[in-house]
């Protein structure tokens, strides 16, 4: 079976990547002929490790910069007509260049399976991909935190394709409300291992990771955990990550006098040790998909105290069972929610010991036959006699 991903950066760092490189090395793992498509190229090697046998094919080489576009922009629009909506979060990289090369790609396209990976490349292949291939769009983030330009195109537009991929149950019943008659399936991204080195709850530190963006909410996770320094002074916090927030956090930090017990890691690919050393798993984030750093973290036994946010955290965790949930954007119930975790270690011990369970529904081997099952289901339609 050829199977085919389209990633805006295979090159780049993210959760996004990291998740379908996991499922593009499982798939080649299981016997299939897997290529990964990424729209740009930003790097010379990718950040993630990806299985030899998974063919990376660039569409647009930005390694020296992003060039003028050749195509003029009133004719682009006239010929061949912009696809990718104003509002989606990536639209800035979708130049006429960089579009033009994706509805080339796809439009090349004869047969096998086509999975891409954000609405953006979903509204081009809905549009351009010929009927032959089958198009799965596979949605990363909510329904909901999509702008209103977006998601009217994603009602207009997705209606072609031949199934949506969504993570979790509350954005399966979204898409489905949006797109009656058209297969939405639910298939949580795969972490890339269970076997993990469990945390022993010996050392004082949080952990939190993921884009240094506003979606995550590191700018108020600060505040909290500035209460829970007044009452445990010994008691630090990692954030691991890197992006456009830096600056902003760095003088949140230095301002609330926090430099002694918070620190911006920036990037690591040791995260998996960095986990097993802590105590406490944090999410902080103003909105999510599916967040698989918090899932990996609960892998290595660590208790997770996190947002309700939309969506993803109250898909995966049990209030009280495995982890602890707070009101979206609640500093003060956030902090109180990390110092009941660090005054009682057995609590810890006992939430981790059901996160490892939890986590194992995540695992490759329980998540990659979903896929398989799904591709031989679209697989088996007569595919020459539909119409657009």
């Amino acid at each position: 079976m050829k199977i085919r991903y389209m990633l805006l950066h295979a090159y780049g760092m993210g959760g996004t990547i990291r998740t379908v490189v996991n499922q593009a090395n499982a798939m080649v793992a299981a016997g299939h002929d897997v290529e990964i498509a990424s729209v740009v190229r930003r790097r010379d090697t990718p950040q993630f490790p990806i299985d030899p046998r998974v063919e990376i094919v660039p569409l647009v080489d930005q390694r020296d910069g992003v060039r003028p576009d050749s195509v003029g922009r009133r004719v682009w629009r006239k010929v061949r007509g912009k696809i990718v909506p104003h509002g989606e979060f990536a639209a800035a990289y979708f130049t006429e260049r960089v579009e033009k090369a994706v509805i080339d790609y796809v439009s090349g396209l004869q047969d096998g399976i086509l999975v891409t990976t954000r609405p953006a490349l979903n509204l081009i292949s809905a549009r351009r991909t010929p009927m032959s291939v089958v198009r799965i769009a596979q949605e990363h983030m909510n329904l909901a935190t999509h702008p209103d330009t977006v998601r009217r195109e994603i009602a207009r537009h997705y209606r072609r394709l031949d199934a949506v991929a969504v993570l979790t149950g509350t954005d399966r019943r979204d898409y489905q409300a949006l797109l009656p008659g058209i297969p939405v399936v639910r298939i949580p991204n795969a972490i890339h291992t269970t076997d993990q080195t469990p945390s022993r709850q010996e050392n004082r530190l949080v952990i939190a990771a993921g884009r240094l963006v506003s979606q995550k909410g590191f700018d108020l996770l600060v505040p909290a955990f500035e209460q829970v320094v007044r009452r445990y002074p010994d008691w630090r916090l990692r954030i691991y990550g890197t992006g456009p927030k830096k600056a902003k956090l760095k003088a949140l930090i230095r301002e609330r006098k926090l430099g002694d017990n918070i620190t911006l890691m920036g990037r690591t690919d040791r995260l998996d040790e960095e986990l097993a050393q802590s105590s406490v798993y944090v999410l902080s984030s103003r909105f999510e998909g599916l967040p698989m750093v918090m899932i990996e973290a609960m892998s290595h036994a660590l208790p997770v105290v996190a947002f309700d946010c939309p969506t993803g955290p109250r898909d995966v965790i049990t209030d009280g069972v495995d982890g602890l949930l707070v009101p979206p954007q609640d500093v003060d119930a956030l902090a109180e929610a990390l110092k009941r975790l660090i005054a009682d270690r057995e609590t810890r011990l006992r939430l981790g010991a059901a996160a490892v369970h939890t986590a194992r529904d995540y695992a490759p081997d329980t998540v990659t036959p979903l896929w398989e099952n799904l591709f031989a289901e679209l697989t088996r339609t007569d595919r020459t006699h539909q119409t657009p």
